[in-house]
């Protein structure tokens, strides 16, 4: 199992917002997104996190560059974020 975690920093004012576009976008991840096995939305008084869980590295990698990622989501979810993402991959031992 490989998790992708992507940690955005969104005012508190524009979270409903990106809610919004997590939901929007969950069902597409999980149904067309190639080892795609889970999704999740974290939320901290800092910050918001999303939890991608793949199969394997290379289909964490290739969500990365996928269009649905790049066009949609980001896309999306651009008009809120503060800073720069900070996307980090992680693999279970």
């Amino acid at each position: 199992m490989v998790f992708l975690e992507i940690t955005m920093k969104i005012a508190l004012s524009n979270r409903p917002s990106a809610a919004e576009v997590y939901q929007n976008f969950k069902s597409p991840f999980l149904d067309t997104i190639k080892g795609a096995k889970s999704k999740h939305l974290l939320i901290r008084e800092e910050d918001v996190q999303v939890l991608h869980g793949f199969k394997t590295l290379e289909d964490a990698q290739n969500y990365l560059s996928s269009e649905l990622f790049t066009q949609d989501v980001v896309t999306s979810l651009q008009p809120f974020f503060e800073d720069t993402p900070d996307i980090r991959i992680y693999q279970v031992a």
